[in-house]
């Protein structure tokens, strides 16, 4: 899928690596399946050996922002990364794969012995480490895996490590995400790189993701939240493959000043960053939605004309997460009467009287609905409009200011096979 490219900035290869002064990391130290159904001697289906296990290091202490799921059922990670982050402070973050150390009575002791493993290995306090998990729900997480992968996971720390430690986190994902920027603060140049997970349970607030940001830009603590808090609403909590939300969905960032750019105020420097950041999630969370579990297309639905940006923002998210809608994306059908379904039903006001909607890819655009008629179009091309692998819906509720974009992925076959056995 294209990077979609940003005035004033520079893509770059290296993942969470590619920011100074940032090693990483990723083993496989055997989380299996089999391990999670072994005491009720169920045979479990053999599992690919990928890694399942990933570091992120720092050269120096960083400044630390976190955002967490809003599913009540919170992971024993969540609680553990909340309390460490406390003082805002972080120099690495440990997070394993296949098991999500969710709803588990000894989940917060397992998640801190992660922690105090990483902190041991690394010399650092515990209170330093940003722990995480992703995976089965409900399942005692095995540590004597952990408790051995940890020195080898270490000592194959590197400036290069991005690749192994992005596939570490993968679940069902089938491509690694990670994407890095440079920009412009304080005169200096800077590098704000991510890695992300996520492919099913995705839809906001905070969709089923772990994502792990790096910079090498100094930040101020209280602004580096409110930069995630801003960047995030903008992109990954407008993403929505099926309609869950999961419980260990967790995204943080970590500034170490290694540039010597410091951003202090909310000033043009602060701006620069905050633009960065937003680059990079917006990039993930695409990725995200195109590789939502069984999907062979992106959407990218984009609302303008509204009142206001939230009202817009309603929209789009209600059409790209109606079911109806993505399964008549998968067979190609212009059905736009599903999308304007989608538009009536959105908990927002508006005259639906007014509403315009064209469908557009790399093929064309076809203009299908005006001021909430349908309007006469040639199927053929709507069918060779919606070929494409992105598949663009273009909404217009008025004469309004407002606008928003949001992302989803059409509804597959394949999604149900995946996760009528994701146990096994």
């Amino acid at each position: 899928m294209n990077i979609k490219e940003f005035k004033n900035m520079t893509f770059v290869e290296g993942g969470v690596c590619a920011a100074k002064g940032f090693r990483a990391n990723g083993v496989h130290c055997g989380i299996s399946r089999k391990a999670l159904v072994e005491k009720e001697g169920v045979e479990a289906a053999p599992v690919k050996k990928k890694n399942d296990l990933a570091m992120i290091v720092s050269d120096k202490p960083c400044t630390a922002a976190a955002m967490y799921t809003t599913n009540k059922v919170q992971g024993a990670p969540i609680a553990v990364t909340r309390e460490n982050l406390k003082n805002g402070i972080a120099q690495a973050v440990i997070v394993n794969s296949v098991n999500a150390n969710t709803c588990n009575a000894d989940g917060v002791e397992k998640a801190e012995k992660m922690c105090e493993l990483a902190a041991e290995a690394l010399g650092l306090s515990k209170s330093d480490i940003i722990v995480a998990s992703t995976g089965v729900i409900g399942q005692p997480l095995p540590i004597e895996p952990i408790i051995a992968g940890v020195p080898e996971l270490v000592k194959g720390l590197s400036y290069e490590g991005n690749t192994a430690a992005v596939q570490a986190i993968m679940t069902t994902d089938t491509k690694p995400k990670e994407v890095a920027v440079q920009f412009t603060a304080c005169g200096k140049t800077c590098t704000l790189g991510g890695m992300l997970k996520g492919s099913g349970m995705i839809h906001p607030n905070m969709a089923t993701t772990l994502t792990f940001l790096t910079t090498d830009c100094a930040v101020d603590a209280s602004l580096l939240q409110h930069a995630l808090r801003d960047a995030v609403n903008l992109t990954l909590n407008r993403v929505s493959v099926d309609g869950d939300t999961s419980t260990n969905d967790m995204v943080c960032v970590m500034a170490n000043g290694a540039a010597d750019a410091a951003v202090t105020a909310e000033n043009e420097d602060y701006e620069s960053f905050r633009d960065a950041l937003y680059a990079v999630l917006m990039n993930l969370a695409r990725m995200m939605a195109r590789d939502g579990e069984g999907a062979t297309k992106l959407m990218e639905c984009l609302c303008t004309g509204a009142a206001d940006d939230r009202t817009a923002e309603i929209v789009a998210k209600s059409v790209i997460t109606s079911s109806l809608f993505k399964a008549a994306i998968f067979g190609e059908d212009a059905n736009w009467g599903r999308i304007l379904c989608a538009v009536g039903y959105a908990p927002a006001d508006f005259d639906i009287s007014r509403v315009d909607v064209a469908l557009a890819s790399a093929k064309g655009r076809i203009d299908v609905c005006k001021n909430g008629a349908g309007l006469d179009f040639s199927e053929e091309f709507a069918k060779e409009v919606l070929s494409e692998e992105e598949i663009e819906i273009l909404i217009s509720i008025g004469d309004g200011s407002g606008s928003a974009v949001a992302w989803g992925c059409d509804l597959t076959y394949d999604y149900v096979r995946i996760n009528g056995d994701y146990r096994s």
